[in-house]
């Protein structure tokens, strides 16, 4: 959720601002806004009584970016410094007061923001009391009036950024910028940061691709750094001010693999890219003669596995930690699913235990917090994540990446399987490792292994054959929409709902199919479709169709997805077809006809899509 951009160098900034807010539109945002310095020498910019000699110029508007984009087409600020943002509401609606950057009292400070300032109201009774006037509902604008403060009393520009920051408690990315002054200072406690090394300047973003059409060269940073770009060069130094040695790394994505290649949305096209996305997931990793998986960057973990596994995630990633905490119940080890949010407050792991982390973008507050606690605890931490350099992978013990590629959707579609695939080799690789002989192995590893390697294939089928538009147009006006599931499928039933909702703004529910019975029954009727995933033909799938009766004789519709061995189109009014599949991937050939049934009926009703309201990307705060 929200995003910055900054840059300092030798070109107009608002150009490069503008078009990094637009390659950041994809986080979610409600305002945007600009802020430019005119620049000059670090140490001018204030007169004999500490007052600004010059403003920073802003301009900033509730709503689309192309608000912002008309407001500047009357008033084009001019500059090679500055900074801008796209705004989630956290304090205060979306107004253009709330909008970002927010200025000190003489505008002669500028600030962007991502994140919560846990103490905001204690600093802002104190300034109020000192004589500053706040204009805005928000937590972020006390952060230029503290810089203002230390500005007038004498400090330099960076140390006054750098005094403010060390006054705020939560979590934040900050980007500043001071009148008169040729720079852009930065810190991150909580919050995503990068800078960009460019040839024509230095950039600063919340996530890559708001500066990725100039550079693919990058430093990410960690909590508690502090950051200062000049046209000259940057610098990153820690808390206590000692300068830092922080590696360039190359992004291996490009600019064009963020693009929608002529889809009308960006989530058709991730939908569509999903049997590309999954066998970059599985491209070296599966030896099926041998039927091992290989994860050299697991190869510590793999030789000497835990004896037990915890997942913590949120919303889809969650998700897929229900289908891998099966996975690995299973192959004999125990294994638990917590939304992150609450695992702090669960009983804390006991034995040897490995804590997984699943998060597309390794940003995720409350997955973070988890991590951390999990680690404070003493316990062994695996990232699984779709971002090379992300917080996630930086802090744990270890790091799979599942190789996605960039996913510009809020709805997560192609990082959803890449995670479900990435948990299969997982679970293959501690299941069958040297210590695999204390618990019962399976003689079925191979045909899993075949299976994983089919499935791209698989997908490709169901994309190319789905009927899934002629169904959403068939339901598009019914009062709410129930999925449900049975074993790997009740994970994918709970997307396929979450999905649902994200998207279409309709009412949905995903549960467990044995639950209908109790309670939801009293809300099934004509007006309410049922999607059903029933797949394979045991007794799973005998007491699903059974679940499937139970609403057909209530006169709800039923949607049915399978592959045709259950009988379950006997008693259903429509039926999404998938290929007949290993009971592990399945589920994923599903899930390609529940996304494909969000999506049609989203576009139907002309949602927004790609931007749900209120929906974020990335969430960074808790």
């Amino acid at each position: 959720m929200c995003g910055i951009i900054g840059y300092v160098g030798r070109r107009d900034a608002l150009d490069v601002l503008v078009g990094g807010l637009n390659q950041l539109e994809y986080r979610g945002y409600d305002s945007a806004g600009v802020a430019l310095a005119n620049g000059g020498d670090e140490a001018a910019g204030r007169d004999a009584d500490g007052a600004a000699s010059a403003d920073v110029d802003v301009v900033k508007r509730a709503g689309e970016l192309s608000a912002l984009e008309a407001a500047l087409e009357e008033r084009t600020p001019a500059g090679t410094t500055g900074i801008g943002h796209t705004r989630w509401s956290t304090h205060g609606p979306p107004t253009d007061a709330n909008a970002h950057p927010h200025t000190d009292e003489d505008g002669s400070v500028a600030v962007v923001h991502n994140g919560i300032i846990e103490n905001y109201d204690r600093l802002k009774d104190e300034l109020i009391a000192e004589g500053h006037r706040f204009e805005s509902d928000t937590d972020t604008e006390v952060v230029p009036h503290l810089i203002e403060r230390e500005l007038e009393a004498g400090s330099p520009p960076e140390a006054a950024v750098r005094r403010a920051v060390e006054q705020l408690s939560g979590s934040y990315a900050i980007a500043a910028v001071v009148a008169d002054t040729d720079a852009v200072y930065a810190a991150r406690n909580d919050s995503p940061l990068v800078l960009g090394i460019g040839d024509d300047g230095y950039y600063l973003g919340s996530d890559v691709p708001a500066f990725l059409e100039h550079t693919d060269r990058v430093v990410y940073l960690d909590d508690g750094e502090f950051v200062r770009l000049t046209p000259d060069g940057w610098t990153v130094t820690s808390p206590d001010g000692e300068p830092l040695d922080k590696p360039i790394e190359t992004v291996d994505w490009d600019l064009e693999d963020t693009g929608k290649s002529g889809y009308d949305h960006y989530m058709l096209k991730e939908i569509n890219e999903q049997p590309h996305a999954l066998r970059q997931c599985l491209s070296g990793r599966v030896d099926e003669l041998d039927g091992r998986v290989e994860l050299e960057e697991l190869d510590d973990l793999i030789e000497d596995p835990p004896e037990a596994v915890q997942f913590v995630a949120c919303g889809t990633s969650y998700h897929a930690a229900l289908y891998g905490a099966r996975r690995f119940r299973d192959r004999g080890i125990p294994a638990q699913a917590f939304v992150a949010s609450e695992y702090a407050t669960e009983v804390p792991p006991t034995g040897d235990r490995l804590v997984i982390g699943v998060t597309q973008s390794g940003e995720t507050a409350d997955t973070l917090s988890a991590l951390r606690e999990a680690r404070n605890r003493g316990v062994e931490t695996l990232a699984v994540t779709n971002v090379v350099g992300s917080t996630a992978a930086r802090e744990c013990d270890h790091a799979l990446y599942i190789r996605a590629g960039p996913e510009i959707g809020v709805a997560a579609t192609k990082t959803f399987s890449s995670q479900l695939v990435a948990l299969n080799l997982l679970v293959e690789g501690v299941a069958n490792g040297p210590r695999s002989g204390v618990r019962p192995r399976s003689d079925g590893v191979r045909g899993r292994l075949a299976a994983l390697r089919e499935l791209p294939g698989q997908v490709q089928q169901v994309l190319d054959e789905s009927n899934a538009a002629e169904v959403a147009r068939t339901y598009l006006d019914s009062s709410g929409y129930f999925f449900i599931g049975r074993g790997y499928n009740y994970p994918v039933a709970l997307e396929g709902a979450l999905k649902f909702k994200e998207i279409t703004y309709e009412h949905a529910e995903g549960f467990p199919a044995g639950e209908l019975k109790h309670g939801t029954l009293a809300l099934v009727t004509a007006d309410t479709p049922v999607i059903a995933v029933v797949t394979g033909d045991d007794e799973i799938a005998r007491k699903t169709v059974g679940n499937v009766k139970e609403v057909e004789a209530r006169d709800a519709p039923v949607i049915a997805v399978t592959d045709g061995r259950s009988d379950v189109e006997r008693y259903a009014d429509e039926v999404l077809e998938i290929p007949k599949a290993h009971s592990v991937t399945m589920p994923l050939l599903a899930n390609a006809q529940l996304q494909l049934v969000a999506y049609h009926v989203a576009n139907e009703l002309g949602r927004s899509i790609d931007k749900p309201r209120n929906l974020a990307k990335s969430v960074t705060v808790e």
